[in-house]
């Protein structure tokens, strides 16, 4: 079992930057995929990016390449959400999330953070 707790959301302004990170408990963490996702009012929750055990492969949704980084610090076992150049449609709730198999992330098989708000404004 993972448990999992994001913090770093809150308001900013267009342009701006955030950066969240997702805690896990546990003595595993060094071999999970964690990534994050996130879920706008009246909108399926979506794939944001993610880092397999090691960090060496990152993935990102369009939406966010070139604007996100995801990285991970596997002796803190946390890992991180840098966003720059936020826009209004980056708002939503940010969720951290945790997989197994240490590459992927399959979100019905994933571990799951409670969740941290990111508010955009323009």
């Amino acid at each position: 079992q993972v448990q999992l707790v994001e913090s770093g959301g809150g308001l900013v302004q267009t342009g701006g930057s955030l950066r969240l990170s997702c805690t896990a408990s546990g003595r595993t963490f060094s071999t999970y995929a964690m990534g994050w996702f996130r879920q706008a009012p009246g909108k399926e929750r979506e794939f944001v990016a993610s880092t397999n055990w090691s960090g060496t492969t990152t993935y990102y949704a369009d939406s966010v390449k070139g604007r996100f980084t995801c990285s991970r610090d596997n002796a803190k076992n946390t890992v991180y959400l840098q966003m720059n150049r936020l826009k209004p449609e980056d708002t939503a709730v940010y969720y951290c999330a945790a997989a197994g198999n240490g590459e992927i992330i399959i979100p019905r098989h994933a571990y799951w953070g409670q969740g941290t708000q990111v508010t955009v404004s323009s």
